[in-house]
């Protein structure tokens, strides 16, 4: 029980103040003027005075509460190293044990675990959580077990008492780790991209003067080379194809190091083309002739070069040719010297004569078993005796012209497998597409049909020749859709998926296999042109293999989730077709540092005046210091006694009640009344 004087004023106190003020000016005024009683006047006006201040005796009756020691023990992935979680868990348990058998004391277990993501340790925000729910008047001191690497110290909270760090880890610690510190998310196809690398060691390391590294690109066979160790390494790499690559980076585990999770990186670079190269050849002139023009002019990475036949050698006008034409077309220099410079080659309503010898042609047959790509947009000239058909290119077109032509109207339709082919699947409104007004029959070969015209007859036909690629769309009526003929149709997306599909373009591959990461998850898409596929085999990066199996979400599109069980490079194959991503970077945050430090909680630590302590030292004695002295020592640690309490009962008994104010505020009145009525 305890007791203290306490007031509770009838007044604000600035009034009580004004009337003791007033009261001492009376007194005054009396003493001045030789009044006898003024003692007594004084003596009233103190009475009058405290009892508006209306003081009381308070007696509490206390319960003393405990002090608590937060107790934040560090689970991460970094102390699950050497034996360190091991080490942690028996200091904390001896710790614990030591805390609880001091009177007056509890202790409140924070275990800080792995978090969502790469977010690496969390100390100082579990920490805030936990000092969140218990009253900072209570909190006696904060021991932190860990190896002292934590990635949200920004987030430290205001300690009322002493943090003391009880570091694991050995002295003698090492560790190699690989960093690739600068690396393009894009990079252009044929040109040389710089990646920088560094291989450091850390900590206790032996003297190492150089490192091997292994470079692994799309899972493929890895390249050694050997690097110094502790310098930035540049490296040219140039990627081997367009979209995703990967790339893997790693140093083999060196004998005594505390981890290989840091001796691997991942880097994921888009290969993208720099330009686009496409030859246009336009035969005869017809109302459609800048449809292909202006398609590939729209698109600003494209090179267009068009060459088109202004005079057929029929034709006898008697126009020089110099009024034609400024300078001869170069034709040699593109169809024999130029040609593989190409990406693309069109031929929109060419026939033969006599222009392009055959030998030119046969040069074209050449490019596209080599790797080439030609399109055909066939009209009326590709039914005649003079079609391109009757040359060299016979051997690469996907179908053979019956010299009919249908001249009447028709609505374009995507077949059964042109649902599933990336070209055409999708293609929004087919019930709402304008008609077109001209076919030419053909008879297709080993080619994919996928669109049809009148009575389903293959109007739009692909096929793959050699390593090259040839598409036939046998109709000149698709300028149509662009004017809004009959409400148009997507000539804009048909045409130019159709334009990137020939150019090898890896998002419009109709057989691919591939993933989409997110986090730790990834989306495995598999497409293609058969009704069915089989389970995906995913090999993990500790090797160990599984099969999942993917649902059909749409025509030829079959995906399936799939949660990766840890971070690394996975493999995926399915039949033919092999894919590989990488899940969160190869070298988590929480291994980007593994050797143990205090010097990130120092700071912290000093200024509570507590101490860093290693655990291969011993385990440090328990002492209570005071407030603003010293928490730490050559084997001992504090902790500050609070000597908080909880207040159970409160009485208050008025100094001066109100029949006592009474009595001697009247009686030093009346005195001082009759004292100075004395003369």
């Amino acid at each position: 029980m305890t007791g203290q004087l306490v007031f509770d004023p009838l007044l604000p106190w600035s009034a009580i103040a004004v009337l003791g003020g007033l009261s001492a000016l009376g007194v005054m005024l009396a003493l001045w003027r030789g009044l006898r009683g003024w003692p007594l006047r004084f003596f009233a006006g103190v009475v009058l005075v405290a009892a508006l201040a209306q003081p009381s005796f308070q007696e509490e009756d206390r319960a003393p509460l405990s002090d608590i020691v937060l107790m934040v023990v560090d689970k991460s992935a970094s102390q699950r190293l050497a034996g360190r979680l091991q080490t942690t868990e028996d200091a904390a348990a001896t710790l614990a044990a030591r805390l609880e058998a001091r009177p007056n004391t509890e202790v409140r277990r924070i275990e800080v675990g792995d978090g969502d993501g790469d977010t690496g340790t969390q100390l100082m925000t579990a920490l805030s959580a936990a000092m969140a729910e218990e009253p900072r008047g209570r909190i006696a001191g904060v021991f932190v077990l860990s190896d002292g690497r934590l990635h949200d110290l920004d987030r430290a909270p205001n300690l009322p008492a002493p943090m003391q760090l009880l570091l694991t880890g050995r002295e003698q610690d090492w560790d190699r780790r690989l960093v690739v510190s600068n690396a393009p998310a894009f990079a252009i196809l044929g040109e040389p991209v710089t990646l920088t690398l560094r291989i450091d060691d850390d900590g206790a390391a032996p003297r190492a003067v150089q490192a091997p590294l292994e470079i692994e690109i799309d899972g493929g066979e890895a390249q050694s080379f050997t690097i110094p160790v502790g310098e930035d390494v540049e490296l040219p790499i140039e990627l081997p194809h367009g979209g995703l690559n990967v790339i893997r980076f790693s140093t083999p585990e060196a004998a005594g190091e505390l981890t290989d999770r840091n001796n691997a990186a991942l880097v994921q670079i888009n290969g993208v083309r720099d330009r686009l190269r496409v030859l246009l050849v336009s035969g005869e002139p017809h109302a459609g002739g800048r449809t292909w023009r202006n398609l590939l002019k729209s698109d600003s990475s494209v090179d267009l070069v068009h060459f088109t036949i202004l005079r057929p050698p029929e034709k006898q006008d008697g126009v020089p040719v110099s009024e034609l034409s400024l300078i001869a077309f170069p034709t040699r220099e593109l169809f024999l010297e130029k040609i593989d410079d190409f990406d693309l080659i069109i031929f929109d309503r060419y026939k033969r004569r006599g222009i392009l010898p055959s030998i030119y042609l046969d040069n074209v047959r050449n490019y596209v078993e080599t790797g080439g790509a030609v399109l055909v947009a066939a009209g009326p000239d590709f039914a005649s005796a003079d079609s391109i058909y009757r040359s060299p290119l016979a051997d690469i077109l996907p179908a053979e012209p019956t010299a009919r032509i249908i001249d009447e109207g028709f609505r374009p339709k995507v077949t059964d497998l042109g649902q599933r082919h990336p070209v055409t699947a999708g293609l929004a409104g087919a019930e709402t597409w304008g008609r077109w007004l001209r076919q030419v029959e053909v008879e297709p070969g080993d080619g994919e049909v996928l669109m049809s015209g009148v009575d389903d007859k293959p109007l739009l036909i692909l096929d793959r020749v050699g390593e090259g690629r040839v598409a036939l769309l046998a109709s000149d009526q698709a300028w149509l859709w662009s004017r809004g003929y009959e409400g148009g149709g997507p000539q804009l997306d048909l045409l130019r998926r159709l334009a990137h599909w020939m150019m090898k373009e890896p998002d419009l591959e109709e057989e691919a296999l591939w993933a989409e990461a997110s986090g730790q998850s990834m989306r495995i898409i598999r497409r293609t042109l058969e009704d069915s596929v089989g389970t995906v085999t995913i090999t993990k990066p500790d090797g160990t293999t599984e099969e999942v199996s993917l649902s059909e979400v749409s025509p030829g599109r079959f995906e399936a989730l799939y949660e990766g069980p840890e971070i690394g490079l996975y493999r995926l194959a399915e039949g033919d077709e092999m894919a590989v991503i990488g899940l969160g970077p190869a070298a988590p945050k929480e291994f980007e540092q593994t050797i143990a430090s205090g010097d990130a909680l120092e700071p912290a630590v000093n200024a509570l005046r507590g101490g860093v302590l290693r655990l291969e030292d011993g385990l440090p004695s328990i002492r209570a210091v005071a407030v603003g002295r010293p928490a730490a020592g050559r084997g001992w640690i504090g902790i500050t006694p609070r000597e908080a309490y909880q207040t159970m009962d409160v009485r208050q008994i008025p100094l001066l009640p109100a029949w006592l104010t009474l009595l001697l505020a009247s009686a030093f009145i009346i005195g001082a009344w009759l004292r100075e009525g004395r003369r």
